[in-house]
């Protein structure tokens, strides 16, 4: 991961993971929940939930989000706020990384929201202690 920006980073963690859980919060309730989609693009990093989803709803009542991953015997832990983006381009992007995933969300008339995580921090540790700590 050497001479990579932090976004990258993670989004290479986040690769070899394949999923990763995405956790938000309901009233006082913690859920979480598997994702995959993610997009780096310009040195940012998205990641998308269709409008219709209470995981939605929850990042709208409460943007705090962590996002939970391991690879290679490694975690991340990656936190911040939902900054939500409205870019046709990056929605673009999107179709062509799951078509038929939006090809779904087109036929019933779903909506793909798109976001990043403002002021992100994360972290990447071993089962024994932290290799690298940085802000996103």
């Amino acid at each position: 991961m050497a001479n990579m920006n932090n976004a990258a980073k993670v989004s290479e963690f986040l690769d070899k993971a394949k999923v990763f859980y995405f956790l938000t919060t309901d009233g006082d309730q913690p859920k979480g929940r598997p994702f995959s989609f993610h997009l780096l693009e310009d040195d940012t990093l998205y990641f998308g939930c269709g409008t219709f989803k209470d995981v939605y709803k929850q990042l709208i009542n409460n943007p705090k989000v962590e996002i939970l991953a391991m690879a290679d015997g490694d975690f991340l832990r990656y936190d911040g706020t939902m900054k939500e983006v409205k870019d046709e381009l990056l929605l673009e992007k999107t179709r062509e990384m799951m078509p038929d995933i939006m090809a779904m969300y087109d036929k019933n008339g779903w909506t793909m929201a798109l976001f990043y995580l403002e002021n992100g921090k994360a972290e990447i540790r071993g089962v024994m202690e932290q290799k690298e700590a940085f802000e996103v």
